[in-house]
């Protein structure tokens, strides 16, 4: 069967790098707002019931693996890689935003910079578009490697 919309190997290319680029500074402006401001991000972690017993351990391993991500989406090599486990981290903070509209008594609050503007419901579509841009971009790549 004969695709009807079918795109060319370079613009393939051109939006695999646009998404990893998206991907990157998110997750590089994530970590720093995190790492700036950790007393904020440590006592917003520390106010959630379920996982206060290791805010402190969290509010320094999601910045580090953040920057991970960022790295291996930054190195054409690994950049598949990277869009994996950024791809992992965005469905776990996803389901972590879910489990609070749909459990918390008092809805935390301990995002940082623009994106603490948002609501929760919005932080959730947002992070639902990212995991969409994930997808698409591994699947190019898939395409792209056949």
């Amino acid at each position: 069967m004969k695709r009807r919309f079918a795109l060319t190997e370079s613009t393939k290319e051109w939006l695999i790098t646009a998404i990893r680029l998206v991907c990157m500074f998110l997750f590089l402006y994530t970590a720093y707002a995190k790492l700036v401001d950790h007393d904020r991000f440590l006592k917003g972690l520390s106010g959630v019931h379920l996982i206060s017993g290791l805010a402190v351990f969290i509010s320094w391993f999601v910045p580090l693996i953040e920057i991970l991500t960022f790295i291996l989406l930054l190195i054409p090599y690994t950049a598949k890689s990277g869009l994996y486990l950024f791809l992992a981290m965005m469905v776990v903070f996803t389901g972590y935003i879910s489990g609070v509209l749909l459990w918390a008594k008092t809805i935390p609050c301990h995002c940082g910079g623009v994106i603490e503007n948002l609501s929760w419901t919005q932080h959730l579509w947002f992070n639902l578009a990212f995991i969409g841009l994930a997808i698409i971009a591994l699947r190019l790549h898939k395409s792209n490697n056949q």
